[in-house]
């Protein structure tokens, strides 16, 4: 059975960094797509960060360039977000997700296209 569990998240400060972590099991991901996403409450999910699996294709949502970074630990199995200058819009509950299959930069942003889902870890930035 495939599990992917958060763990990192917390309450931090506006500027604050955070390093949010992902371990995945029950399966093999090599060649997997694998990505963060948030929702914000009364708000959609949105795309954050996604990474293949030899972390060479990464694509980050505009919204967090230059502040979040993606990363990932294939002996390990654990996918990781650093993110830094928090900003309270950033506040949110972020998901790790993991596909089965190798997706596209132009897909890596379709939550659809991820097939596992993590329960998800809070996020929230004080002002």
């Amino acid at each position: 059975q495939v599990q992917l569990v958060e763990s990192g998240g917390t309450l931090v400060q506006t500027g604050d960094s955070l390093r949010l972590s992902c371990a995945a099991s029950g399966r093999s991901f090599t060649d997997s797509t694998m990505g963060w996403f948030r929702q914000a409450p009364g708000e959609e999910r949105e795309f954050v960060a996604a990474t293949s699996w030899g972390g060479t294709r990464t694509s980050h949502a505009d919204s967090v360039k230059g502040r979040f970074a993606i990363s990932r630990d294939n002996d390990q199995n654990t996918l990781y977000l650093r993110m830094s200058n928090l900003k309270p819009e950033d506040t949110a509950v972020y998901y790790c997700a993991a596909a089965g299959k190798f997706l596209s930069v132009q897909d890596m942003s379709v939550a659809s296209r991820y097939d596992y889902w993590g329960q998800g870890t809070q996020v929230t930035v004080s002002s």
